[in-house]
């Protein structure tokens, strides 16, 4: 991992990738601007920093810049509290919320529960190398 510079100290996250990776994406239909301001940043350089890493998301920008970004809600917040650091507040949102789940997350275990007639199986070493070696681990 590169390392960060103090007037980027998030440059490295997650979602400061990710988010100079959708706002690319986009690019066709959607000027950074624009999602700024969709996502309802009072200040368009606030996107500008949190894709640079000098500035994180606040968490309660998180649904406003994922409509923006059209995408999953629960992946952008948990990216952005992984910019938080530590792993108390992670410790803490599990403990309420249990372990947050993406949108295709959630397809992938209903894809489980309907291959397996809905009978709970239990994660064998040979499911779980199954499981890797669609992903080539």
């Amino acid at each position: 991992m590169a390392k960060q510079s103090t007037s980027r100290p998030y440059s490295e996250t997650r979602l400061a990738k990710f988010v100079e990776k959708r706002i690319l994406e986009l690019k066709s239909r959607k000027t950074q601007s624009l999602i700024s301001s969709e996502a309802g940043f009072a200040q368009h350089n606030m996107l500008t920093n949190i894709k640079a890493g000098s500035s994180k998301l606040p968490l309660d920008r998180v649904p406003a810049l994922a409509k923006a970004l059209e995408c999953d809600p629960a992946l952008l917040f948990m990216m952005a509290v992984e910019q938080l650091g530590g792993d108390t507040t992670e410790l803490a949102i599990r403990k309420i919320f249990g372990t947050l789940v993406t949108e295709n997350e959630t397809a992938w275990l209903e894809e489980i529960r309907k291959a397996s007639n809905y009978s709970d199986p239990s994660l064998t070493s040979r499911a779980r190398a199954a499981l890797r070696g669609i992903f080539g681990k």
